[in-house]
């Protein structure tokens, strides 16, 4: 159970929070999810957070796999349950192949993989388990996605390490029946 209100409902949010609710949920197509009932309780980082939500999760310039895998990999990092069992689920839907999720969720060495997401799921356990990358694992993934696309991958896992940060630090766990993480 959440450790605060988890106010996914308009009508469970203070009146005064409902314009912020309406904002998130248009920012979000139409829902309440994930951390965001709980960022109400501060309602303009709810409604920052979720633009730049809308911004990484669709308009950047990563493909749809790229981003995924790239999700997947900050979710396992934080095993933020929640993020995990939605992103298996969208990961999946947008093409990413079961051996990268299943590499993903045991911690596998990404090198049975192919280039493209290997170089996405190396960048992103560097860049969390070392806060830095190493030179040949930028190079290799800044020839793959060019400096906007970089830079936008970058910006998805920094705001998915918020994503996982509040939904462990507010214990919001993953519906019944959901992909677990092992």
């Amino acid at each position: 159970m959440s450790r605060l209100p988890n106010m996914t409902d308009r009508t469970s949010v203070p009146e005064a929070s409902r314009e912020a609710f309406d904002a998130v949920a248009g920012n979000r197509g139409g829902a309440v999810s994930g951390p965001y009932g709980v960022l109400l309780h501060s309602p303009e980082l709810a409604i920052r957070g979720s633009a730049l939500s809308n911004y990484v999760r669709r308009e950047s310039d990563l493909t749809p796999v790229q981003r995924e895998i790239a999700i997947l990999t900050t979710a396992r990092r934080f095993d933020a349950a929640v993020m995990w069992a939605g992103h298996v689920h969208l990961g999946r839907d947008a093409g990413v192949r079961e051996e990268v999720i299943d590499a993903i969720a045991y911690g596998r060495d990404p090198s049975t993989l192919t280039d493209a997401e290997a170089e996405i799921v190396r960048y992103v356990r560097e860049l969390f388990e070392h806060n830095r990358v190493t030179d040949t694992t930028y190079a290799a993934l800044h020839t793959r996605l060019g400096d906007r696309g970089i830079v936008d991958l970058t910006g998805l896992v920094g705001y998915y390490a918020f994503v996982g940060t509040t939904l462990n630090a507010f214990e919001i766990e993953a519906p019944k029946g959901a992909p677990r993480l092992p």
